[in-house]
């Protein structure tokens, strides 16, 4: 199957869970605006969200992905050894369940203290808020249990090729959010923000049960047995550590940002930084994570059948699609970031003061937009290698790199230099990735991507310039009614994709045909 083709499906299924956020975003902004209840929900969704990163898109990922893919492994169409696979599965399952369920039930007694060291009693020093943070973190500590099983079972789908089902789980957690929003949402923003907390471990449930679902439909679905220790176990629990930390370290980085907002900045810049976060996060999940689950599997493939150029070209054919998809992104988001939060979330106790702090956070994070997909794509080089320590130990250095950059920018720039060191810290990241992959040969750049990349670059800052221009006439339509603001939006956004692709294909920065043979053909 093609690379693009396989990423496909995870990245539209991402891309509909994305709207589904983007639905659930624009409530939360309408019901909770950026003040008390907001600042405490989303630090309490802060920590199930980053172990959600950690395990369903880190360790699972890089660690027991590779190792489940040499006994699930397709062979002529068909599975290679599902009796041993399994095995596996269930040692695994075995082994971490009782583990997950002593450290979820540890952090949601120590909630109290954990809220306190993220947050500092946040600036304004409210106890008050405090022990609301505590509260809702509570009620939201139980997905990390649930999304860590859900997690290892879409491992060993994705190992036999079955990505849709395990893409598609996180939708369920904006329909839960969603749902609340809508049906069991209080009289205040307070009671609202407690029905939030409670949708998120009902999330959990249902993704687990989705996945599943899924597991028992294609004949994988493994059986509890009493824990043992194995070979097998041992190497995946050394591997999963530095595998979630190398290949979370974005989400870590969010997590220091927040627990410095929180400490050393006004009541409303956890939230600022929350809704620029998740527009930057729209590309990043619907083409990086995509490509990055799907590049995992066939890299571990090719090299396990001894054709290391065969996984390296691979890898340079990701590189170009999701720089081709993720760098007109970053510079709309740059260009028009204020139209687009505006049209958006500027609405009910979102303000304008809101709108302006929200823009500028999402013009800092849009920087490092590429260097965040691109983490996605160079990682894989060194899991599908078995390698999972260089990646955590580049980890360290951008999250070390980050925290300086937090203590520094933020005495200037206040939020925006938290975003803006969170996007630098990424490039340090990515260069520290090249580096070691191309020091031991495991990775270079081939013709075709020194040729187009440039190109891709000179196409975006032509879309940049035209949007620049355009975004002061539509800024007056996205404070009108709601079609009037999609109609301004999808303007603003249709244009600079005409633009960007009209001038990329002038500067022969993509070649259609080979896109369309790629999706058509299976052939990378």
């Amino acid at each position: 199957m093609s690379l693009i083709r396989a990423a496909t499906p995870v990245g539209g299924f991402t891309l509909i869970s994305r709207f589904a956020g983007f639905a659930r975003d624009l409530l939360m902004a309408r019901f909770l605006g950026a003040g008390f209840a907001a600042d405490a929900f989303l630090v309490a969704f802060r920590l199930p969200n980053l172990f959600r990163s950690l395990f369903a898109e880190g360790a699972f990922s890089a660690a027991f992905v590779p190792m489940v893919s040499a006994k699930l492994g397709r062979k002529d169409g068909g599975v290679a050894d599902p009796r041993a696979g399994m095995d596996f599965t269930e040692q695994a399952l075995a082994l971490l369940t009782p583990i997950l369920l002593i450290f979820s039930t540890l952090f949601m007694l120590a909630a109290g203290p954990i809220v306190w060291v993220m947050t500092g009693g946040f600036q304004d020093g409210d106890p008050e808020k405090l022990a609301f943070t505590t509260e809702l973190t509570r009620l939201t500590f139980p997905y990390l249990l649930l999304i860590s099983i859900t997690a290892l079972l879409g491992g060993v789908l994705n190992a036999v090729g079955r990505f849709w089902v395990n893409a598609a789980a996180p939708i369920l957690l904006n329909v839960a959010m969603v749902g609340a929003l809508l049906l069991f949402r209080g009289d205040s923003a307070v009671e609202t923000a407690r029905a939030l907390a409670v949708s998120v471990s009902v999330a959990g449930m249902l993704q687990l049960v989705w996945l599943a679902w899924g597991c028992h439909r294609a004949g994988l679905l493994p059986r509890l047995r009493w824990p043992r220790m194995t070979g097998e176990t041992r190497t995946l629990l050394r591997r999963i550590g530095p595998a979630a930390l190398g290949a979370g370290a974005t989400q870590v980085n969010l997590l220091v940002s927040t627990m410095i907002a929180a400490r050393l900045l006004p009541q409303g810049s956890v939230s600022y930084l929350y809704y620029a976060d998740r527009l930057n996060q729209l590309p990043l999940g619907m083409i990086g994570i995509g490509m990055g689950v799907a590049l995992l599997p066939t890299m571990s493939r090719l090299l396990g059948a001894g054709n290391p150029e065969a996984a390296i070209h691979q890898q340079n054919r990701a590189i170009e699609f999701v720089l081709l998809l993720s760098l007109p992104a970053a510079f709309a988001f740059i260009a028009a970031a204020e139209p687009i939060i505006s049209a958006l979330f500027q609405q009910g106790e979102f303000g304008r003061d809101d709108t302006v702090a929200a823009y500028r956070a999402l013009q800092a994070f849009a920087l490092g937009l590429p260097a965040y997909v691109l983490i996605k794509v160079l990682t894989p080089g060194f899991h599908s290698r078995g390698d999972t320590r260089t990646p955590m130990r580049i980890a360290l250095v951008a999250i070390g790199a980050n925290l300086l950059g937090n203590l520094t920018l933020i005495w200037w720039f206040q939020h925006v230099g938290i975003a803006l060191a969170t996007a630098l810290s990424a490039w340090l990241n990515v260069g520290l990735l090249w580096w070691f992959l191309h020091k031991r040969q495991d990775y270079h750049a081939d013709a075709g991507v020194r040729r187009t990349v440039p190109r891709m670059v000179a196409a975006g800052v032509l879309m940049a310039v035209a949007l620049g221009f355009v975004s002061g006439f539509v800024m007056p339509y996205t404070q009108g009614p709601g079609l009037q603001r999609l109609l301004a939006l999808g303007l603003l956004v249709g244009g600079g994709v005409v633009v960007y692709f009209g001038a990329g294909l002038a500067l022969g920065a993509y070649d259609p045909r080979q896109l369309i043979t790629a999706f058509r053909r299976g052939t990378a």
